[in-house]
Order: C-alpha cells, then sequence, then structure tokens
C-alpha cells in the first residue's frame, strides 16, 4: 500500500466531466465553496478552476511536467552523439570528462546515459566482457 503521504507524487488531473459540472453548478449562481462541498473536491480547486475560466475561457487541466527538450544537455546533442559514434565503447565517465574539456559542461555519468537512452542508444555486453553503446534500430 502506497502511504497517503506520497499522493502528491501520482496525481492525475480532474475529468473534463467533473470540470464542467462544477463549471455548471457555479454558473448557476452557486459558491465556488459549495460547488466543492457538492462534488467532493477541494475548495481550492473550485476556486482555481473558476478563475481559469474567467481568465482564459478554458476548464481543460495545464500540462503537466517539464516540457521535452529543455534539459542542459540538449544543446550539446549533436556533440555527444558524435563522439559515441565515432567510439562506442566510451564509458559514461569518459563522455562526462570529454564533455568538461571541450565545452565545460558537467554531467553525471547517469545522466548522459539516460540521454543516450532517449536517443535510441543501448548498452551491449559483449562475450570478451568489453561493451559498446549502438543505436536501436527503428
Amino acid at each position: 500500500m502506497i502511504p497517503s503521504c506520497w499522493r502528491w507524487i501520482m496525481s492525475k488531473s480532474y475529468s473534463i466531466d467533473l470540470r464542467e459540472r462544477v463549471a455548471g453548478f457555479i454558473d448557476k449562481g452557486q459558491s465556488r465553496r459549495a460547488a466543492a462541498r457538492h462534488f467532493g473536491v477541494s475548495e481550492s480547486f473550485a476556486i482555481k478552476l473558476d478563475q481559469r475560466r474567467v481568465r482564459s475561457g478554458s476548464i481543460a487541466p495545464h500540462k503537466q511536467g517539464r516540457p521535452r527538450g529543455s534539459g542542459k544537455l540538449e544543446v550539446f546533442e549533436a556533440f555527444l552523439i558524435g563522439a559515441v559514434e565515432a567510439k562506442p565503447d566510451i564509458t559514461m565517465p569518459e563522455l562526462a570528462a570529454l564533455l568538461m574539456e571541450v565545452h565545460s559542461v558537467t554531467a553525471a555519468p547517469a545522466v548522459l546515459s539516460r540521454f543516450l537512452c532517449r536517443r535510441g542508444f543501448t548498452y551491449k555486453k559483449m562475450p570478451d566482457g568489453v561493451g559498446m553503446r549502438t543505436r536501436r534500430r527503428a
């Protein structure tokens, strides 16, 4: 069972149907707090929903999470991919040192590995114990 203090980590937006019903209840002259009690949602949700509707005309939820392509390694994508393709058996600490040497940017080896995995690279171990990064087939 997941502790109740962790619920905020896995939050989901309320459905559009519920949002429409709460907004409709408020439109009929009821207060935002009364709408919250009636539908079993928090008062802050009803208040913020109505404020958002007045400001933007939309009741749709905001996008959640960080936008893609906003990390500090994005501008070095070509450099990193070129370095891995030039030397497929490069280790992540070596790649981090190369990035620091050439561009004066620090990056943890784990961050570099996740970055390359998102670009389709996998780490393959060979029978002799040496590994190399290769691009996945599309």
